[in-house]
């Protein structure tokens, strides 16, 4: 009971270490100066919008598979960014069977039932395994932003505080569900003296090192069931490790704000406003090289009150025409309308060498869910430089049940992180290659 309450006192008081102060801009490495890095380093974002879009508005004709495809209306806000868009059809994860599970598999394409006498499995998302890539030299391996007030049913799968993301043991990480507690992670000052960190680490490590050396010991008297939970532990321990690891590298290291300092958002800021600002901590936060990896769950429900429905995300998702097709429509379009700001704002902030953020970042926006529980078709779009896809386009691929995984190692490859396969991946999508 003791050694309970140790790890569980462990594990709060990491959670209160994290805002700590972050790199020079392009990247801090404790031996090479930040005006040495002359190549903008890659970054990576999924956005996941969660139950589903308007099925038969969202998409462009599948007959209109190409560059010569009729923009659609709901989406017309993006038209303007035509040419670095491209839309990907009939891609799935065959193993999503639930479609109150949209979020959940998303990033992983994991097998739920693939343990047997297990009803729940599931496996690293895309975004952390390249965070632990292009996250080596940054604060911040990576940021997780998900929306607070979601509801937990209809295709969602998460409860508030939740991210997109999964780690290497196959369990839920942590998000920060306001733009108030992103703004404090990424911009707050840390005003405990230097000294004192030190010690708070140094306490830290003592307590996992005598929770590491009480598991060994019980690990001997374990059946083979129980040793396989207990290694799922270890896998844990030892990501805190590597937290505590890179808190270390940082101590002490001044963080620097960017250009146009962000300023603290209101504690009340929900629903489509809360959009806005998650989009510019981001920029602001590539600006100054803080993380190179995140993921947004946005808000589905607030988003909806706060322009003016006053049903659920989950009503909403069972539309048929009248009042649940028109909100569903109505959030739809403030979507683009807010991802062709993010857009331009990525392709205003400029990099050292001329580029932009955009020409240098891999971006998709996307839910598991087609509609309803349907779970074929998973709508997504792509945009970005950094990836090296031709853009401009409709892709309709030709086997309706294309793995959505294909994509996430399209991205990974493209973005330069060396994995031969992903998930139930079955290669790459060479057509986003393709000029």
């Amino acid at each position: 009971m003791k050694n309970h309450f140790n790890r569980r006192a462990f594990l709060r008081s990491s959670s209160a270490t994290i805002a700590l102060p972050f790199l020079e801009s392009f990247g801090f490495r404790k031996y090479v100066k930040a005006a040495e890095i002359t190549t903008p380093p890659k970054r990576m974002i999924w956005m996941g919008m969660g139950f589903g879009v308007t099925a038969d508005k969202w998409f462009p004709r599948q007959e209109e598979a190409g560059t010569a495809y009729e923009f659609p209306d709901i989406l017309k806000p993006l038209e303007r960014h035509r040419g670095d868009l491209t839309f990907i059809q009939n891609l799935m994860h065959r193993h999503s069977q639930d479609g109150h599970s949209g979020s959940t598999f998303w990033l992983t394409g994991a097998n739920r039932y693939a343990i047997p006498g297990q009803s729940f499995h599931n496996t690293i998302s895309v975004d952390q395994l390249a965070a632990e890539t292009l996250g080596k030299d940054t604060r911040f391996t990576s940021i997780q932003l998900c929306a607070k007030g979601n509801s937990n049913s209809g295709g969602d799968g998460h409860g508030p505080g939740l991210s997109l993301a999964w780690n290497r043991s196959g369990k839920p990480v942590s998000g920060l569900e306001t733009p108030v507690a992103a703004y404090h992670r990424l911009f707050s000052d840390e005003n405990t003296p230097l000294e004192e960190r030190q010690a708070r680490l140094l306490e830290q490590r003592s307590v996992l090192d005598t929770v590491m050396s009480d598991a060994r010991s019980v690990k001997r008297k374990l059946s083979k069931t129980d040793n396989e939970k207990i290694e799922e532990y270890f896998q844990s321990v030892r990501e805190i490790e590597v937290r505590l690891s890179k808190e270390e590298q940082w101590l002490g290291v001044e963080k620097k704000h960017p250009q146009n300092p962000v300023n603290e958002p209101g504690e009340s800021l929900l629903g489509y406003d809360e959009l806005f600002v998650m989009a510019d901590l981001m920029v602001a936060a590539m600006q100054v090289d803080a993380s190179r990896v995140f993921t947004y769950r946005m808000p589905v429900d607030t988003l909806i009150s706060s322009l003016g429905a006053t049903m659920s995300a989950h009503t909403m998702s069972h539309f048929s025409e009248g009042e649940r097709r028109d909100v569903s429509e109505m959030r739809d379009l403030h979507i683009a309308k807010f991802v062709a700001s993010f857009i331009d704002k990525l392709k205003a902030s400029k990099e050292q060498d001329g580029s932009s953020l955009y020409d240098n970042l891999s971006m998709t926006l996307g839910t598991n869910l087609f509609s309803v529980h349907t779970l074929r078709n998973c709508p997504t779009l792509v945009t970005g430089g950094g990836a090296g896809f031709s853009h401009g386009r409709n892709l309709v691929m030709s086997d309706p049940k294309t793995p959505l995984c294909n994509l996430w190692l399209s991205q990974l490859q493209g973005s330069g992180i060396k994995e031969d396969s992903f998930g139930d991946s079955t290669g790459v999508i060479d057509e986003l290659f393709l000029g």
